[in-house]
């Protein structure tokens, strides 16, 4: 009797090493699986990045050319989403391309961490009726034909929701009704949901909005 408990005993010592050392192993692949994070970017290196982008941009990514977008105060991975479409050729800018083309991952991190560390200054609209026309829109949407609105994304104040939707408010208006035009035409296809809304909506509509946008704050 005495030998055979020993012998259970030492099977269930196997049994249970054995288990151990399978958990061991899963653990390790597990944790060999986990991807490193990444360092945290570089606000100098993004400095250094930003002093090319200044032509366009301004030094600080603030109120440059109302053609170009304001980019201080942008949420960063939405700056590093885009940089990365257009190194991929999904969103489409000859300029942007052929500069996005020389930035690797970290550098993409550090100029739009540099950019997001930035307060932008704040805009206003142009025309009084057309931005009362534009707010009900961002605020309320277009409810006969589906459009909806605008502060559900990007939040009353236009700050947008870090990681999916954009920072607006304030943003030039002239630059946002260019991309409003270009979703709706499609030369823009980087955001199905945005060449959606922008199909619905006529010239007015995106100019309106756009202008209203461009005093949000």
């Amino acid at each position: 009797m005495k030998a055979l408990n020993s012998l259970l005993t030492a099977r269930t010592a196997t049994v249970l090493l054995s288990a151990g050392s399978a958990a061991l192993l899963c653990m390790g692949a597990a944790l060999a699986a986990t991807p490193a994070a990444s360092p945290a970017p570089d606000l100098a290196k993004g400095q250094a990045t930003a002093a090319v982008c200044s032509a366009c941009h301004t030094i600080d990514g603030s109120r440059g050319s109302p053609a170009n977008p304001i980019l201080a105060g942008q949420h960063p991975e939405y700056l590093v989403k885009q940089l990365q479409e257009f190194k991929a050729g999904k969103r489409k800018n000859a300029i942007m391309a052929g500069f996005a083309a020389t930035l690797s991952e970290d550098d993409m991190r550090n100029v739009a961490a540099f950019y997001a560390s930035k307060q932008a200054k704040p805009g206003a609209a142009k025309d009084k009726d057309l931005a009362a026309l534009g707010e009900k829109i961002y605020r309320g949407g277009i409810a006969d034909r589906n459009i909806p609105a605008c502060a559900g994304c990007h939040s009353p104040t236009g700050a947008g929701i870090p990681a999916q939707y954009p920072r607006v408010g304030g943003q030039h208006g002239d630059y946002t009704e260019a991309q409003l035009l270009a979703f709706r035409s499609g030369a823009r296809g980087n955001s199905t949901q945005m060449m959606q809304i922008a199909a619905k909506m006529n010239d007015r509509e995106i100019k309106a909005v756009s202008d209203y946008i461009n005093g949000l704050r």
